[in-house]
């Protein structure tokens, strides 16, 4: 398939091929999910913590005799049926990821970028360079009508652009070993460049 490339001043710069086998695929959802899914669960903190009968802070002396009171026998007031007593099999620290092969994560990544482009939400430009101004930037990005974008680069980003875009709400750049699916997925406008599209190719064949 062919789609116009542009510079950020909007002027067209000509046109490229892109690979039906990154942009080309009728995308699923099944393996969208299973990707995003691997990545939130991979970046949850899992921290969660209860106290448990030995942690929480009453004394430990016996609440009452052992016979004669006609009520359930206790030890102390740290029991789980007790107000502010020890939870019982709570949460305890631990990783939510799990593994998800590398073939399929490859997979996720070209039925995102497909998804993009059959939903006409992919622009293709020469190049992200800037003259480091936040201002002119910000304008130029106004004027292509970006208002939730995705700039992806080649392998590195280019640094006078990564500082004029710091302070633009909603525009986020990454260079290619940084792509994700999660990321592409939840902005409004995907934008690579055309070293960018170069990398992803030779990063997913």
């Amino acid at each position: 398939m062919k789609l116009d490339v542009i510079k950020l001043d909007g002027a067209k710069a000509g046109d490229i091929e892109l690979d039906a086998e990154l942009f080309g695929l009728e995308p699923r959802t099944d393996i969208l999910h299973r990707v995003v899914r691997w990545q939130r669960n991979n970046a949850q903190q899992g921290t969660h913590k209860v106290k448990t009968r030995s942690e929480t802070s009453y004394s430990t002396k016996k609440i009452y005799r052992q016979k004669g009171t006609g009520g359930a026998r206790h030890g102390d007031r740290n029991a789980p049926i007790f107000r502010k007593g020890g939870i019982y099999k709570g949460p305890t620290p631990r990783s939510h990821g799990h593994d998800l092969t590398k073939k399929f994560r490859k997979l996720g990544l070209r039925h995102a970028l497909s998804a993009k482009a059959k939903a006409g939400e992919l622009v293709i430009i020469e190049d992200a360079a800037a003259e480091g101004k936040t201002a002119a930037l910000a304008k130029q990005v106004k004027n292509l009508g970006w208002k939730r974008a995705l700039v992806i680069d080649g392998s590195s980003v280019n640094e006078d652009f990564l500082k004029a875009s710091r302070n633009i709400e909603g525009l986020d750049i990454l260079p290619t070993m940084g792509a994700n699916v999660y990321d592409i997925l939840k902005r409004d406008t995907l934008v690579i460049t055309k070293a960018g599209i170069e990398a992803l190719e030779a990063r997913l064949k």
